[in-house]
């Protein structure tokens, strides 16, 4: 998009051991089981320094806070992950889509977060950011927290180092180098009908001038040309759209499904996520679509949506893990006396469940 293993002195709250780098066999929503590596432990980079204002790179605040609050009402870090990033999702149906919210400067690169309008990119990253949060540290949160999960799954090994070329723009590196890393996992090749997918990446060098930033900085084309290369040499799969209905048993709430496109100069078009529903695989995305009201929905179920366009390949299906937890958490269980403190005087659950470019509507 794995194997240290992190071990964090937090006594009974039972945290020891987060991020173990094994396999587990995950129950999907369907009647399918399949093997999926959980986190290995590997180390969480910190977040990069503030180079825009935070008015330019964070908007919706009050959205944010009252999804968080909602979240602790509801003790929704005691959810596995997926459970999690399907109630965040769901907290953002309805929000307009929006495109082009990252490119917020002509030089300077910075992680950026917009929950009052969203594209199916970042529809699926904001989800993410908010649901790992809440269970990679303690609170009260603030909009940096979220930027900082954001820079994690956005940029290049979690490090986002103030260049355009430091942001990944491709979701099959994004997929790669997080599976890397081990916060996710690619589990498409596992899926019954997996396929090679073959393509010659050139979209954003070809089309440079829709880009703000390679418009402003035109020597930034030559070394993105090298980076798509790159990206056209992965082994990327995919599961054919007519074996996408077999597929769906092996799915589960909160997976990132790509659509693969019929375009033979790019890997994918649209990307959303994966909610259960009534026994299906259902699709939720932000859709640029006037007739679906050009907003975060919760679509068909994910074949259905596939054969309603004749340009939609297929899907990969990336399933996110949760992060190793902060060591902030070690400070937290120190009680104010200087006693240790007990579960109810944090917000850690006592036993942590395990869970599990540009683009068309």
């Amino acid at each position: 998009m794995y194997g240290r293993m992190v071990v964090i002195a937090l006594g009974g709250l039972g945290l020891a051991g987060w991020g173990n780098a094994q396999s587990e066999a995950l129950p999907m929503g369907g009647t399918q089981r399949i093997e999926v590596a959980t986190s290995n432990g590997r180390a969480v980079t910190p977040p990069s320094a503030a180079r825009l204002p935070m008015g330019t790179v964070f908007k919706g605040e009050a959205k944010f806070h009252a999804i968080v609050a909602k979240a602790e009402r509801e003790d929704w870090r005691a959810l596995p992950l997926a459970q999690r990033i399907i109630r965040v999702a769901r907290e953002m149906v309805g929000t307009p889509y929006l495109n082009y919210t990252l490119e917020v400067d002509d030089r300077i690169e910075s992680p950026v977060v917009n929950l009052t309008g969203m594209d199916c990119w970042t529809y699926y990253e904001n989800a993410l950011a908010i649901a790992r949060m809440l269970r990679y540290k303690p609170g009260p949160y603030q909009p940096q927290d979220m930027l900082h999960m954001v820079e994690l799954e956005r940029y290049r090994n979690g490090v986002c180092t103030g260049s355009y070329l430091s942001r990944m723009h491709q979701l099959e590196e994004v997929f790669d180098n997080n599976q890397q890393r081990g916060f996710a996992s690619n589990i498409t090749a596992r899926l019954p009908g997996a396929v090679r997918l073959h393509r010659d990446i050139h979209e954003m060098t070809v089309a440079w001038k829709s880009y703000r930033y390679l418009r402003s900085n035109p020597s930034l084309i030559e070394p993105m040309g090298r980076i798509e290369a790159r990206v056209s040499l992965l082994p990327v799969m995919h599961i054919p759209k007519a074996k996408v209905r077999a597929a769906e048993a092996y799915l589960q709430d909160g997976d990132i499904c790509a659509i693969t496109t019929t375009d033979l100069d790019a890997y994918t078009s649209h990307v959303g996520m994966i909610t259960r529903l009534n026994g299906r695989a259902y699709f939720t995305h932000a859709t640029s679509d006037h007739d679906k009201g050009r907003k975060i929905i919760i679509d068909r179920p994910i074949a259905d949506y596939l054969n309603g366009s004749a340009t939609h390949a297929g899907i990969i299906i990336c399933r996110p893990n949760d992060l190793p937890p902060s060591p902030l958490w070690q400070q937290s269980i120190a009680g104010h006396d200087g006693k240790p403190a007990t579960v109810a005087d944090t917000n850690v659950p006592s036993q942590p469940a395990r869970g599990g470019n540009r683009m068309s509507q």
